[in-house]
């Protein structure tokens, strides 16, 4: 029989882990404590409460986050209150990972055919063995405040707006797709009129395809030969969108947080503040182009 004095199986360890647990729940509440938490104690019981704001007002930014996608949303709200605006798209090239969820976003929010495509990302392999690592370059239209497409339609059918993005009237464009060759960026597709399902095994296209697009705040419906078919196309920062307060499909679908949307009319808005960073640039600025897309690299 053991003696009453010594000590059961097991027990110095469980006595050294209260042991650690108390000098650990005492240290995060001295933290707590010092970082400006107040310790109340009514009727027996004491109650931490931790503070939301600063002393002298502002919430503090280590105790409340606000996500990019509903600051960029909260900011499309106040622009449009305003009579202009200067659309710009921020693309963040170290956090985007090449998913491409931009790409598909894009084609399904517009229903897009086989051939178009708006936001296509530019996968390049960089540096030397065997220190080679992969970049991702999304390349949405640039709408450049000197467009070099808009002069040689010889119809008219594009132009620049007020707010920056380059439009088409898709009733008026005749396909020469002159455009198409004088974008430096490669950003403009014509459509054939093809679908995903011409040549497949069944009876005709499926009910997806038959679907109407909005672009530009129309209904597209795509019949024969009719517009947009025979069209040339290209990214619109999701026009159809801004009209409804929401932003651009690809700025909501990326998941590393890697586009940014918004008004550079607007100084204190993300997008002004990205593109004024010394890290932000432009695809061949020695065109003389002037994109409304900067990069941080």
């Amino acid at each position: 029989m053991p003696e009453n004095n010594a000590t059961q199986p097991g027990t110095d360890g469980l006595e050294n882990r209260r042991a650690f647990l108390g000098k650990f729940a005492s240290a995060v509440f001295a933290g707590m404590v010092l970082g400006g938490a107040e310790v109340k104690a009514e009727e027996g019981k004491t109650t931490l409460a931790l503070p939301s704001r600063s002393p002298d007002g502002p919430i503090r930014p280590e105790l409340e986050y606000e996500d990019v996608l509903v600051r960029m949303q909260r900011e499309l709200e106040a622009a449009l209150e305003r009579p202009i605006q200067k659309w710009v798209m921020v693309i963040d090239t170290r956090k985007c990972v090449g998913c491409h969820a931009c790409t598909i976003a894009c084609a399904v929010e517009n229903k897009l055919p086989p051939g178009v495509v708006y936001r296509p990302v530019i996968e390049e392999q960089i540096g030397e063995y065997p220190n080679v690592s992969w970049r991702f370059t999304p390349r949405p239209c640039m709408q450049c405040d000197k467009p070099p497409c808009v002069p040689v339609c010889p119809v008219g059918a594009t132009w620049k707006s007020a707010d920056g993005i380059v439009d088409i009237d898709y009733n008026t464009c005749i396909g020469c797709r002159y455009c198409l060759t004088a974008c430096p960026y490669q950003a403009r597709t014509s459509d054939f009129g093809d679908h995903w399902t011409d040549g497949t095994p069944g009876q005709g296209q499926m009910p997806y395809e038959e679907l109407p697009m909005f672009e530009y705040g129309k209904e597209w419906k795509r019949d024969g030969h009719k517009s947009p078919v025979g069209n040339a196309r290209k990214c619109h920062f999701c026009r159809h969108r801004l009209q409804q307060g929401l932003l651009p499909q690809c700025t909501t679908s990326c998941i590393g947080r890697a586009t940014f949307f918004g008004d550079a009319n607007d100084p204190s808005s993300l997008v002004s503040q990205l593109i004024h960073k010394p890290n932000a640039t432009r695809l061949k600025e020695e065109l003389g182009t002037e994109p409304r897309v900067y990069y941080l690299v």
